[in-house]
């Protein structure tokens, strides 16, 4: 196997490959760009057309998709795996990789779009190459632009396997690309309706990406993720790599979906969100019911029917999302 293969060896441990480009049997071309960041180009007869960006371990402790990436990877060095499309390759925050930390100062995934030139340290720096990295990538005209961000939960979840679709007003979320989301084991996509500070909303709103953030389960060390499920994404992600994708029909059956209806951000260490710690993602919440309060009698009650909180966390900095409610929604706008 090439080595360039071994991205997530060289990542974890700190070390630049002797050599920056290597050529696989069939001609693929691995190209290593920085710390976490290969791309892979197909021989220029083989190359469909499609820019296709993988990232994950933008949380440092969410393993199970950094091993999903090494296998497509090791499958690619070894010529198993045949690219008709251009891949790159992100690992986002190898040293939080490398301490099994979600993160060490700073939440890489709340830096994007914007975000990274308002604060300072090493994840605003990291945050800030990711951007440069996938601008790069997908700067070439007139090819098809698919990004998925790969993540784990810090919780537990009613709905394991699901998805965030990015908003940009102007856009629509494709009925497709949703079809395609399904066909690799997402039970659920909330569908956003405002601007995001997130990787996946970054290539989204400024490079023209169909995008997604994409939850697999929940967040367990390296080697421990017998319980993480991975085998429908990893089979259409092997079918997207090599072109042999079975067509899509729009179909949604059993697909849920679902809309943002508030979000609760936490303005003060006077926050208090009136949940279980060990409360799940996608938990039914009664009308009525007073999920969080904050200073100067703020005070965020349920009213929607069939709402839902995700994301709960009153552990984030002040002015940061500290959850999302959501409720169902039907697929009769998607085209």
């Amino acid at each position: 196997m090439l080595a360039l293969g071994k991205l997530l060896e060289l990542t974890l441990a700190g070390r630049e490959p002797a050599q920056k480009t290597q050529l696989t049997v069939d001609g693929v071309r691995m190209r290593w760009l920085s710390e976490g960041a290969l791309e892979v180009r197909p021989p220029e007869a083989r190359d469909n057309g499609l820019d296709l960006l993988l990232s994950a371990g933008i949380h440092g402790n969410e393993t199970a998709p950094i091993e999903l990436l090494d296998r497509l990877l090791h499958a690619i060095a070894r010529g198993d795996l045949k690219p008709r499309a251009r891949i790159l390759f992100l690992f986002g925050n190898p040293e939080a990789m490398r301490r099994g930390e979600r993160y060490i100062e700073q939440d890489v995934n709340r830096l994007f779009n914007g975000r990274h030139e308002q604060s300072s340290g090493s994840e605003a720096l990291r945050a800030c190459e990711l951007e440069r990295l996938a601008s790069t990538f997908f700067s070439l005209p007139e090819r098809g632009r698919l990004h998925y961000d790969l993540h784990t939960a810090i919780r537990g979840s009613k709905i394991e396997q699901f998805a965030l679709y990015p908003w940009k007003e102007g856009r629509t979320h494709s009925r497709l690309e949703l079809a395609r989301l399904r066909a690799a084991g997402m039970q659920a996509v909330l569908l956003q309706n405002k601007p995001s500070i997130v990787f996946s909303s970054f290539t989204y709103d400024k490079l023209g990406a169909e995008a997604f953030t994409l939850e697999l389960g929940k967040a367990r060390p390296f080697g421990q993720n017998e319980g993480v499920d991975v085998s429908r994404l990893e089979t259409r992600l092997q079918q997207i790599i090599e072109g042999t994708e079975p067509p899509l029909d729009g179909n949604l059956e059993g697909l849920q979906l679902f809309s943002v209806a508030r979000e609760i951000i936490k303005h003060s260490d006077q926050f208090q969100l009136n949940l279980p710690a060990d409360i799940e993602n996608f938990s039914e919440l009664e009308p009525g019911y007073v999920l969080a309060e904050d200073i100067a009698q703020m005070r965020w009650v349920v009213e929607e029917e069939g709402a839902r909180i995700i994301f709960p966390n009153p552990k984030v900095k002040n002015g940061l999302r500290a959850g999302i409610l959501i409720v169902p929604n039907n697929a009769e706008t998607l085209l």
